[in-house]
């Protein structure tokens, strides 16, 4: 049976590095899923988790991925992103603090009417639920 071999790459170092059945990104223009055997592709990823089923124990592994961009080819899934984490490894408690703050931020900036700081927080507050949901899948 064929398989994929998928690596989450950040600035910091390697992420995510496991043999898979199939990968579920979000890219910009939609939802995509990944089997082996996939015509090559690279597409720009949004901010979102990615679903990752795994061939050695049939488990599910999502992780917070921060955007970046995918390229699939010859059976290896690569996504390089700003910043990833494994729902085991997220810090709820600082992904809710976080989300509270991008709140707050995007408040100011929607009442002094600064498109510049708006876009910032929106996107901080993306993250930050992002992280909140993919954290989610590690306790239940």
């Amino acid at each position: 049976m064929a398989e994929l071999h998928v690596q989450i790459v950040t600035p910091a170092g390697i992420v995510y590095d496991h043999r898979a059945s199939m990968v579920i990104v979000k890219a910009i223009d939609g939802q995509l899923g990944i089997m082996p055997e996939h015509t090559p592709i690279i597409v720009p990823l949004t901010i979102n988790g990615v679903r990752i089923k795994r061939v050695t124990n049939d488990a599910e592994d999502l992780i917070a991925v921060n955007g970046g961009i995918m390229e699939v080819r010859n059976n290896v899934c690569s996504i390089i992103a700003d910043s990833a984490e494994r729902s085991r490894d997220i810090d709820v408690e600082r992904a809710f603090a976080a989300k509270h703050r991008a709140e707050e931020s995007l408040r100011k900036a929607e009442a002094v009417h600064n498109n510049k700081q708006q876009k910032r927080a929106e996107i901080s507050l993306r993250k930050a639920i992002n992280r909140i949901s993919v954290s989610k899948h590690n306790r239940s």
